[in-house]
């Protein structure tokens, strides 16, 4: 069954050409985690896939990028159309809970993210340590590339904190996952919440 999208659906679809990548991706912020995916990086996929579903978020993407160089511009320039497409879905803000926490266990890896959706971008990425250099497809330098787009994007301060490094597909998966379900709780809205959550009167 196809759902309606009610008029104050926080859906949004948005584009990006270059010479080095086209995107295309949707994004529900009240869906319920259902996905599609294809980067052509099939551990970039599996991440993106675990960051929608524990959020709780609609999500389709599709790129064709310059794989024939590296993944950089694949990783990086989804991370700008996913942050760009969650502030516009996330409209003027009224009635967000704005902040949002989460600790995902892997195994041996723990990571923690906090966010808070204030307009102002700022990425905070520490103890991260891998591994390996590569997982399948995916520069696990990337991962930091992937986040600070995002952040820079969507305007909001994300703090990821590795408390425990071990596997790399562990730890990575768990960033992933944490900043998926944090986002989950600060986009949730709350009618106790009148107009917009900041004492300033704005998120810009």
């Amino acid at each position: 069954m196809t759902r309606v999208p009610a008029e104050d659906a926080r859906i949004v679809t948005r584009e990006r050409k270059t010479r080095e990548t086209q995107i295309r991706l949707t994004l529900n912020l009240d869906g319920e985690g259902a996905v599609d995916v294809k980067t052509g990086i099939g551990f970039f996929d599996h991440m993106l896939t675990a960051f929608a579903r524990h959020g709780l978020f609609d999500l389709s993407v599709t790129v064709q990028g310059d794989l024939e160089v590296d993944g950089h511009h694949t990783v990086e320039d989804t991370g700008l159309v996913l942050g760009a497409a969650m502030r516009e879905a996330l409209g003027d803000k009224a009635s967000i809970e704005r902040f949002g926490h989460a600790y995902v266990p892997m195994d041996e890896s723990l990571v923690l993210a906090a966010v808070d959706l204030s307009g102002r971008p700022y990425l905070g990425f520490e103890g991260f340590r891998f591994d390996v250099p590569m997982v399948g497809a995916f520069d696990t330098s990337l991962t930091h590339e992937f986040f600070r787009a995002f952040s820079n994007e969507c305007g909001c301060n994300l703090h990821l904190r590795a408390l425990a490094c071990g596997n790399a597909h562990h730890v990575i998966e768990a960033a992933f996952k944490a900043t998926g379900r944090a986002l989950r709780a600060a986009v949730r809205k709350d009618p106790r919440i009148k107009g917009i959550p900041s004492t300033k009167g704005t998120l810009a």
